[in-house]
């Protein structure tokens, strides 16, 4: 018995070790930041065995069910799961807690739920849109909102986010400027849009069939946005793993976490944008990617058509268009790649069971099999069952939404999501 109970203490001592230590990853003093403490590709076994596999079964004993997977209507119930088991409502993120809002605003999370549950039934790439517009946001001086602005400090002549290369197909931002209205009319100037996007990031992945996890709160947004910062370290889809893994590694994220990140291209279509270069003028050489099967790339070629097939895809103008069609040419790992797999879900394993095949969409997905420890990670994660990956996912998805957060008297709070407080004010002043 004695034994029993001391193994028991030892047990919790450990998970409680394995918890989370929050810290900025980048050093700064101004932003908040965060790191999960959790088992790595360092701790493989060293025969050169598939990780992952044994870590879910050694975990199965002492946190089965850390991460739930849950429909809206036990949400309740899955927030308090998750909060009993690795966290408490006291737990911070230099500055986040958990349920922010519960006294200034004790509706803005069921708003932003039932907003996304509403946006989902009439447009179901809703998730995969603003999960992107997520991660092109906390990946640029961290989870600030600066890549829903319009201007920078006010200036219209200022570059913005907007702007940059890579962010000149984000779709969603009229979806989070939906929700800020909906939160506007019941709790005026008090939910953050960096908060709301980081809600409706989570709520929309639980919609799409993906993991529950929480999502700490009390956010404020930037009055700056960074064109420069996100043209240059967006990763790219054309990007090799080297790449890949050094702009992730410069915000804290190990090779699982990386992995398990990119694992998102399981839900919303790949657009053609992002495949035609592989298909016909790979790096400049006028010729398709040779590491493309020839059965794969005449299947790609015939869902891309003949390279006019992104016309709705991204607005050619400086600015992205608000009302982009819904619609788009493009491919996606669930419905073009994994018809002949069994899959209870969109959001599983087959994005990691199509790069076993070669099947990558994106170059910067199928290089990683070029690498030794994503490949492993890649081969893991393609034969579990698809707990383990959900829960790294919910993990490193939990990391990122805390990434260099702006609290307290840093940042503002945006009464209009696309612009700075004083000029949102300006607009709403009486016309002398």
């Amino acid at each position: 018995m004695l034994i029993g109970m001391k193994a028991w203490i030892f047990a919790v001592i450990l998970m409680l070790s394995l918890f989370i230590s929050f810290t900025n990853p980048r050093g700064e003093s101004h932003k908040g930041g965060f790191t999960l403490s959790f088992t790595t590709t360092q701790d493989f076994d060293d025969d050169g065995d598939d990780p992952l596999i044994s870590l879910r079964d050694s975990d199965s004993d002492s946190d089965p069910d850390s991460i739930p997977d849950v429909a809206f209507a036990s949400y309740s119930d899955a927030v308090q799961d998750f909060d009993s088991e690795k966290m408490t409502a006291t737990s911070t993120a230099s500055g986040l807690v958990y349920d922010f809002y519960r006294n200034t605003c004790p509706d803005a999370e069921r708003i932003v739920r039932s907003s996304m549950a509403q946006l989902y039934s009439q447009h179901k790439n809703v998730s995969a849109n603003i999960l992107r517009l997520f991660f092109h946001d906390c990946f640029i001086q961290g989870c600030d909102a600066s890549v829903l602005l319009d201007d920078s400090f006010g200036n219209k002549s200022q570059r913005i986010e907007k702007q940059a290369i890579p962010n000149k197909t984000l779709k969603g931002f009229d979806k989070v400027d939906h929700i800020k209205e909906e939160l506007e009319k019941v709790c005026p100037g008090v939910v953050s849009c960096a908060d709301i996007l980081s809600l409706a990031t989570r709520d929309g992945i639980v919609l799409a069939g993906g993991p529950f996890y929480p999502v700490f709160t009390g956010r404020k947004d930037s009055v700056r946005s960074y064109y420069s910062e996100a043209l240059a370290e967006i990763p790219r889809p054309d990007d090799n793993i080297t790449q890949t893994l050094h702009l992730f590694s410069l915000r804290g994220f190990n090779e699982r976490e990386t992995v398990s990140l990119l694992g998102a291209h399981n839900i919303g279509k790949i657009s053609c944008e992002f495949i035609e270069n592989r298909l016909r003028n790979f790096k400049g050489t006028g010729q398709a990617d040779p590491s493309i099967a020839p059965d794969f790339l005449k299947e790609m070629r015939r869902n891309c058509g003949n390279g006019d097939s992104t016309s709705d895809v991204g607005s050619p103008s400086p600015m992205p268009s608000k009302d982009i069609s819904e619609s788009e040419f493009g491919m996606s790992y669930f419905e073009q790649l994994s018809s002949s797999m069994s899959s209870g879900s969109s959001f599983d394993t087959h994005y990691y069971r199509s790069l076993l095949k070669g099947r990558g969409l994106l170059f910067a997905d199928q290089q990683l099999m070029a690498d030794e420890k994503t490949a492993r990670l890649v081969r893991a994660y393609a034969s579990d069952d698809g707990s383990t990956f959900r829960r790294d996912f919910a993990w490193a998805m939990l990391k990122m939404s805390n990434l260099n957060v702006l609290t307290g008297t840093q940042g503002q709070i945006r009464l209009n999501c696309s612009l700075p407080l004083v000029q949102s004010l300006l607009n709403r002043s009486p016309q002398h």
